[in-house]
């Protein structure tokens, strides 16, 4: 007969270390999870194992074979089934914890805003400066704190190719992208102007896997506190060569405490008037 799994103080026992009331701590957070392709696909199965209940998935796209390289509990069946990301995300989900509580949309995140604003936590597992210069706004306005992860890979010539990648935690309040020159105009500008350009970057599962885990990592430390060393903005920079996961040398020369891209004041919904 199958052994039936019905003890939450067996089954997060060994991560008890996070502090007494961690496990709730993590069973109330609310996060949200922007792209459920290979970053944002680790991400929401760690965050299962975690003993999270309370998600916010988007993404509007289905799995396509290309995928299968790197997507986390995506199969060659939902390929042939045309299943979105978001429902193999959800899926995953309730098979490790049933009784959480998924809101899972085919859409694009600006389209869900009035949802985001409810959530604890933003993941941002999305494609381009653009795209992170606008959802880190939006956190910032409803102070939320915000992890971004992406990698990319670079080829010179007849350089072995370079593996690289981020994990930036944006903290309203501290340092922003911008702050910290991850986001600056002359990337923006680049990016703009060859918008709509075909492609993506390249993906492999090793990477997306290692950026997924340390942001996790801040996440679980944000909601606990367990280190109690968390407080201000984070940049880390990843070398998939040498397999090194750091502090972005940008960072020694920034003020972490303080934003001028993003003021304190200017927060809640935006309010207009005549002139």
């Amino acid at each position: 007969m199958a052994k039936r799994v019905n003890s939450t103080i067996n089954k997060y026992a060994r991560q008890s270390f996070l502090g007494e009331d961690s496990q709730e701590r993590i069973s109330h957070a609310k996060v949200a999870i922007i792209g459920l392709g290979g970053g944002g696909s680790h991400i929401v199965q760690q965050l299962a194992h975690l003993g999270f209940q309370n998600y916010l998935l988007l993404d509007p796209d289905r799995i396509d074979e290309t995928n299968l390289n790197r997507l986390v509990s995506g199969t060659i069946a939902d390929v042939e089934n045309g299943m979105y990301k978001v429902d193999i995300a959800k899926r995953t989900i309730v098979r490790l914890c049933s009784n959480s509580r998924v809101e899972a949309y085919v859409e694009k995140w600006h389209n869900k805003l009035d949802e985001l604003k409810e959530c604890d936590l933003i993941f941002g597992c999305v494609e381009g400066f653009i795209q992170r210069r606008d959802v880190e706004a939006f956190a910032r306005r409803f102070l939320i704190p915000f992890i971004d992860i992406g990698m990319d890979v670079h080829s010179i010539d007849e350089e072995v190719p370079r593996i690289a990648g981020q994990i930036i935690l944006s903290m309203p309040g501290y340092a922003c992208m911008n702050c910290i020159r991850f986001l600056t105009d002359e990337n923006l500008k680049k990016e703009a102007s060859r918008y709509g350009d075909a492609g993506g970057n390249p993906q492999v599962v090793w990477s997306n896997g290692i950026l997924a885990s340390v942001a996790v990592g801040l996440a679980i430390d944000l909601i606990t506190d367990w280190s109690k060393t968390l407080r201000t903005a984070v940049f880390l920079s990843y070398d998939g060569n040498d397999n090194t996961v750091k502090q972005d040398n940008r960072m020694q020369f920034i003020n972490l405490n303080e934003c001028s891209h993003y003021p304190l004041k200017e927060i809640g919904e935006p309010k207009f008037r005549p002139i």
